[in-house]
């Protein structure tokens, strides 16, 4: 039997990219709670293999119901916002199907406001390197807006993550297309979707902010958000900032030498932890990190059997903020 919401204390979503599941674990032990007797639900995962066509889980939300963004991966047809019952995991249909008109095309992070507006970083609008927008929509699926990066480049416009800042003012990582993958912005805009600034500008390299996706408050208020490595010379890191936008610290994902791993997103969870689902793609397997921030160190919470672990969210998780328990 597949396990419950109120059957544990707090429950961990994992998108896996690698088998297109959605997995669960204990929050608190790191156990993994779809193992099953099921031959039809192989491999064991709470959201099954391709469940709605799934193809390429992404930013994941819990409200009751699990939404979990659809980015379509390979396909000619735009992303979706799959829904899927918080209890059994079966599907209970798309709030915003690909087949519709404001579908967005590469759908990446997601957040969800008190008001219940949806917001939605969207990678790029047609295949290629088309510029990339954020969208939002009502509790019914249907598009409200799409934000505007006003006097920001549009080549330099792909957002990839999203969320709502202390300051309740909105952030998104954006990336450019270039060939090197150098750079990256964080961007801000009002809840009514103007834009405000670039709170965080790199132009990448060794040591510096590339590709940016997730990103994060701490309860510590600071700003962490992932960036991969500029070449083999370099590392894939965790980089944190104040609330002005500096650099204060990075926590590296491995040294110089070891093994590669890089992550797309990261959250904090239980006893200010911060876990962090990391890929390694020379072995083709994954596993979330639980970090002590302050010491910089981790240790592995959940592995098997993950194989390409992208977004998470724990059920308690503030839907807008990404804050725990709140």
């Amino acid at each position: 039997m597949l396990g419950t919401q109120g059957a544990f204390a707090d429950i961990l979503y994992v998108g896996d990219s690698g088998d297109n599941t959605v997995k669960r674990f204990d929050a608190g032990t790191g156990a993994f709670l779809d193992a099953d007797n099921d031959d039809t639900n192989n491999p064991d995962a709470f959201v099954r293999s391709g469940s709605g066509g799934l193809d390429g889980p992404r930013g994941l939300l819990f409200d009751g119901h699990l939404l979990v963004a659809n980015q379509n991966v390979g396909d000619k047809i735009p992303g979706e916002i799959l829904r899927f019952d918080g209890q059994t995991g079966t599907l209970l249909g798309a709030l915003v199907p690909s087949s519709d008109k404001s579908a967005p095309f590469a759908p990446r992070g997601i957040v969800r406001t008190a008001a219940r507006v949806l917001y939605v970083a969207n990678l790029t609008t047609a295949n290629g390197t088309s510029q990339g927008d954020v969208r939002t929509y009502d509790a019914n699926g249907k598009l409200i807006d799409r934000l505007d990066a006003a006097g920001f480049p549009n080549n330099d416009y792909h957002p990839r993550a999203v969320v709502q800042g202390p300051d309740n003012l909105l952030y998104v990582t954006v990336r450019d297309l270039k060939k090197d993958g150098l750079g990256g912005h964080v961007l801000r805009f009002t809840p009514e979707g103007k834009f405000v600034d670039v709170f965080i500008a790199d132009e990448g390299g060794i040591d510096r902010l590339n590709r940016p996706e997730g990103l994060v408050f701490g309860p510590d208020g600071r700003l962490y958000v992932t960036s991969f490595r500029a070449s083999p010379d370099d590392t894939d890191s965790i980089r944190i900032y104040d609330d002005g936008g500096a650099l204060l610290d990075k926590i590296d994902l491995y040294q110089t030498g070891e093994t590669r791993v890089f992550s797309q997103a990261l959250l904090f969870g239980p006893e200010g932890r911060l876990f962090v689902p990391v890929i390694n793609p020379a072995e083709a397997t994954g596993a979330v990190r639980r970090y002590d921030v302050a010491a910089k160190t981790f240790e592995v919470f959940a592995d098997t059997p993950l194989r390409e672990p992208w977004y998470l969210t724990f059920g308690t998780t503030n839907p807008a903020t990404l804050a725990y328990g709140q």
